[in-house]
């Protein structure tokens, strides 16, 4: 059951990265620009710490400082 929730909030985290991304290619304020920066910073971080958590043995390989693309966690 703990994999399948992981699974899902990987996911979720994956969907709003790309979503700030694409949103990061439109016109924005300052201030927008500013929050989504953030925000996709945000959801980087968590996504990160999620999927060393859920997938440890992948990341133990790829040895410290060497991070898991998002490519790789989500097809």
């Amino acid at each position: 059951m703990m994999m399948d929730e992981n699974l899902a909030l990987l996911r979720a985290h994956h969907n709003n990265i790309s979503r700030y991304r694409r949103l990061l290619r439109t016109k924005l304020s300052p201030l927008e620009r500013q929050f989504i920066e953030r925000r996709l910073s945000e959801e980087e971080a968590a996504l990160q710490s999620l999927s060393a958590s859920t997938f440890p043995i992948a990341f133990k390989e790829r040895g410290p400082g060497r991070p898991l693309p998002v490519a790789e966690v989500m097809p």
